[in-house]
């Protein structure tokens, strides 16, 4: 009877050894798996650098995915569609799947969630800053200098089916911007800078007269004298309870603007950070006095400047030349109600300035890059069709939806675009003429434009420059009491959340840890979560191991103390 008790126990006990053996197997391949799982969120590292093949495979089927962004535009959609139709007609043995996106961060985020599986799409648009942080590390965006020098398939190659534009007919400033890391990474798709649409009715019924060249100082007075009330508390300037004089869109433009123009630092190229500074600080301190009065907005805090200029709430709205279309009485685009519209004289300038002897504004808009993948032909593929973005018929047709210009002096002289810029005035829909005055600005601007530095990291720098505007306007309306304190406090907060301290540079060459990629994606913090839980019950195991261990030792000294 004992015999069979002890067998049974120490059946029992290797059975349990045996579960624990193979509990223990199973938590360490789980944890092998989620390694190797984590491990392929940055597994990009070992794609193959992309080579240009000798020849275009025309027999086999390739199929390319084209991230686009969108708004509500339905014509710059049948563009895009008409754009595959045309290029799929000249490569029959190539299938382009569009997908649209409402905003740039959305496909920004994506592309990040992406870049962890290898699903990323084959082309995108997108921005410089963006292609920093896709390219950091990882040989996923595809470098394009060989493939604009390849005689065959580069920019204006013999082999290609259309008319591409060479190299040498992309716009230098334009190109230029896709330039970074020793590399070009991207092509210039459409380009514009941001304009000041100005109420002149209500600026000349305050007694002034535009100047040439708009100032800050100018904008600022005229702001100030639009406040004026009567005794019910209604606006002077347009008889109603709300103005806000002057409204900026997008104020990391703005501070990244005016440091410019001011000669003061924001970034170097190697992603040296300059933003928090002196110069900085004057510019917040004055922006919060007119925050105080009511004179200044922006367009987080109260909403689109366009909706206000049209109402007649607003005299001095700053927004990209691409959203032109939104701006004035009869703009052919407008969120408000017709009865809420109000007649007024529209004006288009370039920024203020403080320096109108040099000027100086932003260059931006979307840019074309690609995607890496195992298939250099697939590669091969979406660039033919990169190209194809580029042509007269696409660029064309794209600028003359909104503000842009073509990013080609191939597009730009052609007679179809001079004779579209020569009817501006003609109606309110394709000639709309603001669109066309916001145009023509960008035009005869171009050598004054400027780009900021790309560096992984770059983005969220954009970002905290804005930000920098929205908390010091926002805090003024709370009442809180704006000085160097204040600012200084600011900086710290603003680092803190963009996590700017870890931007630096090392041998010139722009680091960043995690700065700009924002939050993980899903998949990698259920990874990462999974990998610290088998690590746990790993432990647990290990402790409960130990403690068995011990308890058999103290039963066998028990064992060995009674039989002695």
């Amino acid at each position: 009877m004992m015999r069979t008790e002890n067998t049974e126990k120490r059946n029992k006990k290797g059975k349990m050894a045996v579960g624990r053996k193979g509990a223990l197997g199973l938590l360490l391949a789980c944890t092998a798996i989620a390694s190797l799982a984590l491990c392929g969120c940055h597994g990009s590292k070992g794609m193959t650098t992309f080579e240009v093949p000798a020849e275009f495979d025309s027999s086999k089927a390739y199929e390319i995915t084209f991230w686009a962004k969108n708004d509500t535009n339905k014509t710059q959609t049948t563009i895009y569609q008409q754009a595959i139709t045309d290029f799929e007609a000249l490569y029959p043995n190539i299938t382009v799947n569009l997908r649209l996106y409402t905003d740039y961060g959305k496909i920004y985020n994506d592309v990040i969630t992406n870049i962890a599986t290898n699903t990323t799409p084959n082309v995108c648009i997108t921005y410089p800053d963006h292609i920093a942080t896709y390219s950091t590390g990882s040989n996923q965006v595809v470098p394009l200098d060989a493939l604009f020098a390849d005689e065959k398939y580069g920019l204006g190659g013999s082999e290609i089916r259309f008319d591409s534009p060479s190299k040498e007919e992309i716009i230098p400033k334009f190109l230029e911007e896709c330039l970074f890391d020793g590399h070009y990474y991207a092509v210039p798709y459409m380009r514009s800078t941001e304009a000041c649409y100005i109420n002149k009715t209500y600026v000349e019924e305050l007694g002034y007269t535009l100047p040439e060249a708009l100032t800050w100082d100018f904008v600022w007075e005229v702001s100030e004298a639009a406040m004026a009330k009567d005794k019910d508390g209604n606006f002077l300037i347009n008889g109603q309870k709300v103005m806000i004089p002057f409204i900026y869109k997008s104020t990391d433009n703005m501070m990244i603007q005016m440091l410019k123009q001011k000669n003061a630092g924001y970034s170097t190229e190697s992603g040296e950070v300059q933003l928090f500074q002196d110069t900085t600080k004057e510019l917040l301190l004055t922006i919060a006095e007119h925050a105080g009065t009511g004179a200044f907005s922006t367009f987080k805090i109260s909403s689109y400047p366009a909706n206000f200029l049209n109402a007649g709430q607003c005299i001095f709205a700053v927004d990209s030349t691409a959203g032109s279309t939104w701006m004035g009485t009869d703009a052919p685009l407008c969120d408000i109600s017709a009865d809420k519209i109000v007649k007024f004289e529209t004006a288009v300038m370039p920024i203020p300035q403080f320096d109108t002897e040099h000027p100086q504004m932003i260059s931006q808009g979307p840019s074309v890059c690609i995607f890496n993948k195992k298939d250099s032909g697939e590669v091969l593929a979406s660039w033919l069709f990169v190209q194809y973005l580029l042509t007269n018929d696409v660029q064309i047709a794209y600028s003359q939806t909104e503000g842009y210009v073509p990013v080609t002096t191939k597009a730009q002289g052609s007679a179809q675009y001079q004779e579209y810029l020569s009817r501006g005035g003609e109606d309110n829909t394709t000639y709309y003429p603001v669109k066309i005055d916001a145009v023509k600005l960008l035009l005869d601007n171009i050598d004054n434009t400027f780009v900021t530095p790309v560096f992984n990291g770059s983005t969220s720098l954009r970002d905290a420059a804005g930000q920098l505007i929205e908390n010091t306007v926002k805090s003024v309306r709370r009442k809180q009491t704006i000085d160097d304190a204040y600012i200084e406090e600011l900086y710290a907060d603003v680092t803190s959340l963009y996590r700017l301290d870890q931007i630096g540079s090392q041998d010139g060459a722009a680091i960043s840890g995690r700065a700009d990629l924002g939050p993980l994606p899903k998949t990698s913090v259920i990874l990462l979560a999974s990998l610290a839980g088998a690590w746990i019950l790993i432990l647990l195991y290990v402790l409960f191991q130990k403690r068995d261990q011990l308890r058999n030792m103290h039963v066998q000294r028990n064992s060995e103390n009674q039989k002695e």
